[in-house]
């Protein structure tokens, strides 16, 4: 990418190609982007460092961009190690500096490093300033996105928005790939569950004249800024984005999977726009989510299970419900031999999700097809499928 952003802003940010799974949990095949930033003016500021494991080469790229300056400022946005890991580096490295972060920042910087910085410290409150000559950097808190300590900033001169993790994806910048897919899956996994922090957020960037935006992760948005704006008003409001159905399902032996695939034709067959069909054992489980989260409605299907249901439709289940899970419509398949309570016990756990509109119809396996969950099967498609 280009590493001129603006004539004063600077890209010096590193990719990660060593990591498989980004917070030992998401499956990250095109690595990930560490995005850190230097603003070039009468003082100079560095925004956000990168994880450890990059140190040198960070430091390196700090070093270059300022061409024999020295940085006023370190500007910590979040403390999340992938972001802070070279905060004691750079204090050490450039001992006249000072650093400018939340207060809640500050005590985790103490319990990261043992270090205060007391005497060089700068507590970045809602609406503060920063002046840099012809750039003036102003603090916006962002609490619980998606840490409690994280403030964004905005350049009035340049109109940038420094957006720390919001408008964030997987994949390093060395790899050309789909924003809004792996932008949607890193927003779901990670930011979801706090969509009302993120409206807060939108709201006070709204009154702002943004003509770029410079997350921690992922390419600098710099066109069709209303795009992106608008999917994450979408997603942390939990509105459906696409239409269609998605059904996530487990078959220990096979009967499970063929409902799930006859009612997959059916609906196709009926003109539904889109069918998303998920085995929740082999595939990846932030991708069902993410699926879970885009269309309007999901049917679960499962088998019951030691009187419950399988463990993966369980996981996958806790999955939704701790990401805020809502306004959509569920409908249920289950599959038992001899004590069915599969659709119960899926019913249950959403019990405490907003503005769910349950099918009518449940279809009921016993052990497998029979011409009566096929009519059920039928009757399904009809409803999902209905204007």
């Amino acid at each position: 990418m280009d590493k001129n952003i603006t004539q004063d802003i600077k890209y010096i940010g590193v990719n990660d190609h060593d990591i498989d799974l980004f917070e030992g949990q998401y499956i990250v095949p095109n690595g990930m982007a560490y995005n850190s930033y230097v603003i070039l003016d009468e003082k100079t500021a560095v925004i956000d460092t990168v994880d450890v494991r990059f140190a040198d080469e960070w430091l390196n790229n700090v070093s270059v961009a300022l061409n024999g300056r020295n940085p006023d400022y370190l500007i910590v946005q979040h403390m999340e190690p992938d972001h802070a890991g070279c905060i004691d580096g750079f204090m050490k490295a450039y001992p006249e500096a000072k650093i400018a972060a939340s207060a809640k920042a500050f005590a985790m910087i103490e319990q990261f490093y043992g270090e205060t910085y007391a005497d060089r410290r700068i507590v970045a409150g809602e609406g503060d300033t920063l002046p840099l000559g012809k750039h003036t950097l102003t603090f916006i808190t962002a609490p619980m996105v998606h840490w409690p300590e994280v403030i964004v900033t905005y350049d009035s001169y340049d109109k940038v928005l420094f957006s720390a993790d919001a408008f964030g994806k997987f994949g390093a910048l060395d790899t050309e790939e789909e924003w809004d897919c792996e932008a949607r899956r890193y927003y779901i996994g990670i930011v979801g569950k706090y969509g009302a922090q993120v409206q807060r957020l939108l709201q006070k960037a709204t009154q702002l004249d943004i003509q770029k935006i410079c997350p921690t992760h992922g390419p600098i948005l710099t066109e069709n800024l209303e795009h992106y704006i608008n999917l994450y008003d979408i997603w942390s409001s939990y509105r459906p984005e696409s239409e269609g159905v998605m059904i996530a399902y487990t078959s220990v032996y096979g009967h499970t999977k063929a409902a799930v695939e006859l009612l997959a034709s059916k609906l196709t067959a009926k003109g539904c726009p889109k069918v998303v069909v998920t085995d929740l054992a082999r595939e990846d489980m932030a991708e069902a989510v993410e699926d879970a989260f885009r269309y309007g409605k999901l049917v679960l299907a499962t088998t019951t299970y030691n009187a419950d249901i399988f463990p993966f439709m369980r996981a996958f289940i806790e999955h939704l419900t701790e990401r805020g899970y809502q306004n959509r419509t569920v409908a249920f398949i289950e599959n038992g031999s001899w004590a069915p309570v599969a659709a119960k016990t899926m019913a249950g756990m959403l019990a405490n999700s907003k503005n769910i509109t349950y099918a009518n119809t449940t279809v009921k396996l016993l052990s497998a097809l029979n011409d009566e969950s096929r009519r059920q099967i039928e009757e399904l498609a009809d409803e999902l499928t209905a204007v």
